[in-house]
């Protein structure tokens, strides 16, 4: 259906105040434009030229005493700055900045998305994270606190970003990694309570890429292994961010971003290529397709590479999920350009160029055919432990709902918000498991209305069904966001481990996170009395910029 263009006022900086009382229905809506910008301001799809992030250099390596294992140590500062996205006008962000690749001194400044931390399993990492960024956000007025949260990681409650474990501004914290999962697309994004929505909007992620060496050898590497961090966006006249979130229920933007860039062309070569694609908006859902109804090849999935490729049409790619494809180009013309689109999914806002992501020109430079994957699509990959897990192992089935409360006006996991887990001092949880255990957890959206993509901190998960039916295509491999749609219930089937603690489940939309579907399980604890991984108590963070 078309609806006219939604009256909102957006004020000049990031922040947006307006009429916000508007229930999107539950098909999608389309609309001219949301961003209030003069047109000549308001850029147009593939005028700009792709860019990828710039990879994160360590600062040093060493050795832990504890087990031999390499650990590489890096340094991220948060902070302000400014991003040229649009013709003529500049954008207030806020983002990372630290020693990039080929260089040796730290970059003063902020970026989006965040450098690129790129490493072998069994390296081990430690990133320090210095805010230094404004004592208030700079529109919001909220305190600009921040947990850095490293989305795919298995990392201790005390490293996991746990949302209210938050460093203030002038503190830093050192975020212990393991990196012993099999390869994968991670990402580190904020994660402060309450606020995530707005800090991440206005720039706080990056990727984060794990390989190994079966990844290595079956799959495209280096120029040919592409990271594109997806997001959308609105924007003030003056340029800056807009913020609407729509009474909570979810920012839809006008603009769409690849890699900090609107729509961008990228000159490829007549070869297979490797896309980690993030979805990194924070209510927008994905469809992506080919202009020229060629597959694209799912070969990973959130939690890494699937048993066998699947060749999808088209996929559904919530915020957070990370899908790896490949793309084979050696079927086009010199000259030819092929467009990334998106088909959009329910309970999206669309807008007039919101259909496309960004294109690919062909080009004819000289294919290096000594590379095995320049031609290969492997038939098979490898499995993994959430993959190998049988339903007859489960001891457990849970049973939990997602809904917004109509007395609060809060969103919900089984009439849970954090703002229950605050009260009870962090004791407050809706499972708790014991180590090893392996359990089925369904969630239930029979509320109408909205999707909401369910992420479970810590372990990798199995999708064995949707509504009774298989899991999709694309979505068969280890996950650990899953899209819960409109009227569907998914089953999900996991074994938790390998650490003992507390850890978070909740909406990866965020301002649904953020009002307030957010809440706890345990793993392997009696008593939370003297917990030693205790997620805020464990490893507070320290004074100073840390540098």
């Amino acid at each position: 259906m078309t609806a006219s263009r939604r009256q909102v006022l957006l004020l000049g900086g990031l922040g947006v105040m307006g009429a916000s009382a508007l229930s999107l229905p539950s098909t999608l809506v389309e609309a001219k434009s949301i961003s209030r910008l003069a047109d000549r301001d308001m850029p147009r799809p593939f005028q700009r030229a792709f860019t990828e992030a710039p990879i994160l250099k360590e600062t040093s390596t060493g050795i832990d005493p504890a087990d031999g294992k390499t650990v590489n140590y890096y340094f991220l500062r948060e902070t302000a700055g400014v991003a040229s996205i649009l013709p003529r006008l500049s954008t207030p962000i806020l983002g990372y900045s630290g020693i990039l690749k080929n260089k040796t001194e730290l970059s003063n400044k902020a970026i989006f998305p965040g450098p690129t931390i790129s490493l072998d399993q069994g390296t081990k990492a430690v990133v320090r994270i210095s805010n230094q960024l404004p004592a208030t956000h700079p529109t919001a007025g909220h305190l600009l606190s921040t947990s850095t949260h490293l989305h795919g990681s298995a990392s201790l409650p005390q490293f996991d970003g746990y949302a209210s474990d938050v460093t203030n501004t002038g503190f830093f914290k050192d975020y212990q990694y393991p990196n012993f999962q099999p390869a994968r697309t991670l990402w580190y994004h904020d994660h402060g309570v309450h606020f995530t929505a707005q800090n991440a909007y206005s720039g706080l992620a990056g990727q984060y890429h794990m390989h190994d060496p079966i990844e290595r050898k079956l799959l495209p590497q280096g120029n040919f292994d592409v990271a594109l961090t997806i997001s959308d966006a609105m924007f003030a006249a003056n340029g800056a961010l807009g913020y609407d979130d729509n009474t909570h229920s979810g920012l839809w933007g006008d603009v769409i971003l690849v890699n900090g860039q609107p729509w961008p062309v990228m000159k490829v070569q007549k070869r297979i290529y490797r896309f980690r694609i993030l979805n990194c908006s924070i209510s927008r859902s994905l469809r992506p397709t080919l202009s020229t109804g060629d597959p694209l090849i799912i070969v990973g999935t959130d939690g890494g590479l699937v048993p066998v490729p699947q060749q999808v049409a088209n996929y559904r790619h919530a915020g957070a999920e990370r899908y790896e494809v490949l793309i084979d180009f050696r079927r086009y013309t010199t000259g030819q350009r092929i467009e990334l689109r998106n088909l959009s999914n329910k309970n999206n806002v669309d807008y007039d160029f919101t259909n496309k992501i960004m294109a690919f020109d062909v080009v004819g430079d000289t294919v290096d055919t000594t590379d095995p994957t320049w031609n290969t699509v492997p038939t098979a990959l490898v499995p993994s432990e959430a993959m190998s897990l049988k339903p007859a192992q489960a001891t457990k089935t849970r049973h939990f709902r997602v809904k917004r409360d109509d007395v609060t006006n809060l969103w919900t996991i089984d009439s849970d918000t954090w703002q229950d887990v605050i009260a009870s001092e962090y004791r407050r949880t809706i499972a708790d498991v014991e180590l090893d255990a392996v359990e089925i957890w369904e969630f239930e959206n029979s509320s109408g209305g909205w999707f909401h993509p369910i992420h479970i901190h810590l372990i990798d998960f199995q999708i064995l069904s949707r509504n009774g039916r298989p899991a999709f295509a694309h979505e068969r491999g280890p996950k650990d966001v899953v899209y819960v749609g409109e009227g569907e219930t998914v089953r999900l089937l996991m074994k938790f481990g390998p650490h003992r603690g507390r850890y978070m489940v909740h909406c990866h939309n965020l301002p649904h996170e953020d009002h307030d579907m957010m809440v706890q399980f345990s793993v392997g604890m009696k008593d939370f009395d003297g917990d030693p991984n205790h997620p805020i108590k464990a490893a507070p963070p320290q004074f100073g910029p840390g540098e």
